[in-house]
């Protein structure tokens, strides 16, 4: 059968793209199919995302699977503070956080999927050939590539990307604290190293801390009291103990971007296409903004034109050049800065986060290009 769009990778941005595509014939290829989650009500996934208002409403989530997040502080390494409200930009919340768990299960339930690991992709004039392990083949007229920084799609369709890492790793667990967040997201900016707490339901936060490679080791190697002591001391104790709910899971950070978003009858999405340093939390939103504007480009393609006609792809790597672009260097340069050694380094920085929480106008359309 020949698709006219053949998705490989079954992750949110890859699932989230085969449900926004209305009106075409999609076939998704994951290493694996999707088990609902069942019976683990009660227990947390290590892994939580904060979508966007805007990406929430595209992928149509039921507000029950969602933790509103009313509020944000941020804190610099010198006292400075920088606070975020949804009332006071007049919006219902400034992001919703979710398990990675729940949010897959949302996103499978009906989907139509090939099990299969990707061999190899075979582009003609007309349309692309993906061969799979065992030697199964699947037409296209466009194969999307939503299989990770590590792309082998990306790969074989001779699209370079560079890579760069940033010499430290994710420590990402799960806690209970003793006061309630009030769904409240807090971060603190600790020269070179960032740590967040994002709310989940009842009181339990979900913890990000980017560290220094051996620091990041050293840590999640504590025991669970000495875990969430070390925890509690670098928040302030703000929502006072904590109690370990998931283990600590740790990844490596790097930044990853590939010279092109487009080859012929391909497109890059999500992290095959860039990632980015998680201390803004974008990284599947930036995602799903390309699943977003690629749906809308081929929903109102003319009719003359396939899935993967190149004016088509052309398009979308238009569309998102700009915003990927000024999303990582917004990203990267805050990286830089907070981990800059030196009292200008740090005096700068500090002085306009303080700036920044004072000028309502600057808040509100940071809120704003947050929500997108």
């Amino acid at each position: 059968m020949q698709y006219d769009l053949l998705i490989v990778g079954g992750g949110p941005v890859g699932a989230g793209l085969a449900r926004a595509a209305q009106g075409l014939s999609v076939r998704v290829v994951a290493h694996e199919r999707r088990v609902p989650s069942a019976g683990r009500e009660g227990t947390f996934d290590a892994r939580v995302y904060a979508l966007s208002p805007a990406n929430a409403g595209f992928l149509g989530l039921e507000e029950r699977l969602l933790t509103p997040v009313y509020a944000m502080r941020v804190f610099g390494d010198r006292d400075s503070c920088i606070e975020f409200d949804a009332y006071r930009a007049g919006v219902p919340a400034l992001a919703y956080t979710v398990e990675d768990r729940v949010l897959q299960d949302a996103l499978w339930v009906g989907l139509d999927a090939e099990i299969g690991r990707f061999e190899a992709l075979e582009v003609e004039a007309d349309g692309a050939r993906v061969r799979l392990e065992g030697g199964r083949e699947l037409q296209s007229s466009l194969v999307v590539a939503a299989d990770g920084a590590q792309s082998h799609v990306r790969e074989q369709a001779g699209i370079k990307a560079t890579v760069r890492p940033y010499g430290q790793h994710a420590l990402v667990a799960n806690f209970a604290c003793e006061h309630a967040h009030e769904n409240t997201a807090y971060q603190w900016f600790q020269g070179g190293p960032v740590l967040a707490l994002l709310p989940l339901p009842g009181r339990h936060v979900s913890m990000v801390w980017s560290l220094p490679d051996a620091r990041a080791a050293h840590i999640g190697a504590l025991g669970e009291n000495e875990l969430c002591a070390e925890l509690e001391a670098a928040t302030g104790a703000v929502l006072g103990s904590y109690r370990l709910v998931t283990p600590p899971r740790s990844y490596p950070l790097r930044r990853v971007a590939a010279a092109r978003m487009i080859a012929p009858r391909v497109a890059l999405a999500g992290d095959a296409a860039h990632v980015i340093h998680p201390l803004a939390g974008q990284g599947l939103n930036l995602g799903l903004q390309d699943v977003r504007t690629l749906s809308r480009l081929l929903s109102s393609r003319e009719p003359v034109r396939d899935a993967g006609d190149w004016r088509v792809l052309r398009r979308y790597e238009r569309a998102r050049a700009e915003p990927i672009l000024a999303m990582d260097a917004m990203v990267d340069g805050l990286q830089r800065l907070f981990a800059a050694q030196g009292g200008l380094a740090a005096a700068l920085r500090n002085r306009g986060l303080n700036l920044t929480g004072r000028l309502e106008v600057v808040k509100n359309l940071l809120t704003t290009q947050a929500m997108n």
